[in-house]
């Protein structure tokens, strides 16, 4: 036994050695590629692999090894797999474009989550039957099996492949690629693409995908540049994974939060104001409650409230540092010869506040909060109803704190986070630390210890949560919280970021123990983010059937015979007194429509008053949640509605958690 790593040094010498991630040693007398590795390991392999990792680099499976490597096979099964497997559609999508529009020309097409895209110039904007007909061609292709023949070609070669076929864009590409860089030739039979890799080897391997949608996109993003046709695509490993990711897809597009902003009337969006939010008095309502809860558990929290101007002079977003970073973004506008900007973000005008008067550190911390009205300039095609605008409201909050109460402080808002989360519905969430980049402010001394209270904070907790180092602002580290969805999906809204520069920049300061000036460390810190955003994910989350307490319409009366009226005014003004946001239904339609029109605009709560009920002095109720719950004395109904309201449960039925 101690003889045999002797005797295969020397073979190692002689010959090309593979070693596979199991330990295994696979012997060669001439180089091979890597699809004759996964061959030489057996045929199912061979048939499943789309790639192969070389040192650590993503290969083509005909890449040769012609030295000792260490080799890990890459099949569809594997998340790197799944990627080529979309790289490798996205081709498939010029092969078919090609065939079907000779004319059209290519650009770029990579992977993004779940899918794939290709940007394409043609000048006939491409139509739902174009884009059916592309997906059929792809089918047709695939079913051919055909191999995908890599090509490593020399700059000249490449720039000669893209000029005979008149690719105008490709040929941009290769003329940015540096000299001496691998360049790589894939052909689809008469399809020639080029690419990074790797790719699958056949189109054995591309089953289970749908086209998605075309829109348009501008060459490399930039609005001087010619507008795109971008086809997008998503692909799977399985045919059951498509199906359920369409699925999903299909839930996603019933719970838009613009279409049931405009089904429920909570709010639109119009020309003569774009990323600008028209609240209707439904939306307006979940918006106010939601801030009356941020606002109570802030105060609660020790934060005092304030309120900063929306317009202030150039010369103090130029102090800041953000006229130089962000002027392109700000709203700004002139008068009596002084240049002023619409606030992009509040933290500035909040460092004002603290510099009114002497500080001392027996002040600190001080949290000041703000519902601020924030405006950025963004960019027309990025803008997505809620999701993205240019006027949005902020629950921004600043502390102002020392070195050594920077972990305390940190420790206090994660628990404030987690408790709102939970309140509005969100149980998963993650954490992501961000750590100094390269280019930043501040001593290393100072950032070691600002990383370590952040961490410390975590850790005490007991949190689990992800490091990405170099990630964080050039003034500080931070700390960010993304929740998840009904559906799986993420969305970053908290964040807590250390500031070492703009206390600095704008001359703060409080007197220490030791009688000097220093300078506040300056916690930025939001739990919703943008109140406009968060309440896109609200809406899609719930899908429009919000928790009692927050939805605009808590309880909706149905009267349902002509002595039933003055009962339902009664009890419906009794509600409202308490504020219980009550309605009633006077349309008079029968109560099968009455009942299915409540369920149509998603009310918690129906309350059927009949004759007998007026008799009685009850309600017949029924709750979104927990069906048909029969006849209830109305006072019941009101202490339920009460406490439901008050302790913020889902339903008037729901146990305090």
């Amino acid at each position: 036994m101690k003889g045999k790593p002797l005797q295969r040094q020397k073979v190692l010498k002689s010959m090309p050695a593979v070693t596979l991630p199991n330990g295994t040693i696979k012997s060669f007398d001439k180089p091979v590629s890597i699809a004759d590795v996964a061959a030489s390991i057996g045929p199912g392999l061979a048939k499943a692999a789309v790639a192969g990792v070389v040192n650590g680099e993503s290969l083509d499976l005909a890449m040769p090894i012609e030295t000792d490597a260490e080799l890990r096979l890459i099949t569809g099964k594997d998340a790197e797999g799944l990627d080529i497997i979309r790289h490798s559609f996205a081709h498939l999508v010029g092969h078919a474009v090609k065939q079907l529009y000779p004319e059209a020309q290519m650009a770029i097409g990579p992977v993004i989550k779940d899918g794939f895209y290709y940007d394409i110039a043609y000048d006939t904007p491409f139509t739902p039957e174009d884009l059916q007909a592309i997906e059929t061609r792809m089918k047709q292709l695939i079913e051919k099996d055909y191999d995908v023949n890599m090509q490593v070609v020399s700059r000249n070669k490449a720039l000669q492949t893209f000029e005979s076929r008149e690719e105008p864009y490709k040929l941009q590409i290769v003329e940015e690629i540096p000299e001496g860089e691998t360049i790589k030739l894939y052909h689809h039979e008469e399809y020639t693409d080029m690419c990074r890799g790797p790719h699958v080897p056949n189109t054995r391997h591309l089953r289970h995908f749908k086209l998605m949608k075309v829109s348009g996109a501008y060459w490399r993003g930039d609005s001087n540049n010619q507008m795109l046709q971008r086809i997008y695509g998503t692909a799977w490993g399985s045919a059951s994974d498509l199906k359920a990711h369409l699925k999903q897809l299909e839930e996603a597009e019933k719970r838009d939060h613009r279409r049931l902003g405009k089904q429920l009337s909570l709010f639109h969006i119009q020309d003569n104001a774009p990323g600008m939010v028209f609240w209707h008095p439904a939306g307006w309502t979940i918006y106010r409650k939601l801030q009356q809860y941020i606002r109570e558990k802030l105060k609660v929290t020790g934060y005092q409230e304030i309120s900063t101007p929306q317009i202030v002079d150039r010369i103090l977003w130029e102090k800041s540092g953000h006229w130089d970073k962000f002027k392109e973004d700000m709203f700004t506008t002139s008068s009596e010869n002084r240049d002023y900007a619409v606030k992009p973000m509040n933290c500035p005008c909040h460092v004002q506040i603290f510099n009114q008067g002497l500080r001392s550190y027996k002040d600190l911390p001080i949290r000041l909060s703000e519902f601020g009205s924030c405006h950025r300039n963004e960019p027309s095609g990025t803008l997505h109803g809620l999701m993205r605008v240019r006027n949005f409201v902020q629950d921004d909050g600043h502390i102002f704190c020392s070195e050594d109460q920077v972990q305390s402080e940190v420790s206090n808002f994660i628990d404030l986070v987690f408790e709102v989360y939970k309140t509005l519905g969100f149980e998963t969430i993650s954490i992501k630390l961000s750590t100094r980049p390269e280019k930043r402010v501040g001593s290393d001394e100072v950032w070691d210890k600002s990383e370590k209270a952040l961490q410390d904070a975590l850790e005490k907790k007991q949190l689990d949560w992800e490091l990405f180092p170099g990630e964080g602002a050039f003034y500080g580290p931070k700390i960010e919280f993304s929740l998840e969805d009904c559906l799986g999906r993420i969305w970053q809204c908290g964040t807590i970021q250390v500031d070492f520069s703009m206390p600095d920049r704008l001359e703060a300061s409080f007197i220490g123990e030791d009688g000097c000036r220093h300078t506040p460390v300056m916690l930025h810190r939001a739990v919703l983010g943008s109140f406009e955003r968060f309440i896109g994910i609200l809406i899609e989350n719930y899908a429009g059937e919000f928790p009692f307490w927050l939805a605009p319409e808590q309880i909706r009366i149905l009267p349902v015979s002509d002595d039933a009226r003055s009962f339902s005014e009664e009890v419906c003004d009794q509600l409202i007194r308490l504020d219980i946001r009550a309605t009633i239904d006077k349309s008079g339609e029968r109560l099968g429509k009455l009942i299915r029109n409540g369920e149509k605009s998603k009310v918690p709560i129906l309350a059927v008053i009949g004759a007998k009920e007026v008799q009685n002095k009850s309600v017949n109720l029924r709750s979104r949640r927990g069906g048909d719950l029969g006849e209830i004395p109305l006072d019941t109904l009101i202490k339920s509605a009460v406490d439901a309201d008050r302790h913020r449960w889902s339903d008037i039925h729901a146990n305090a958690e």
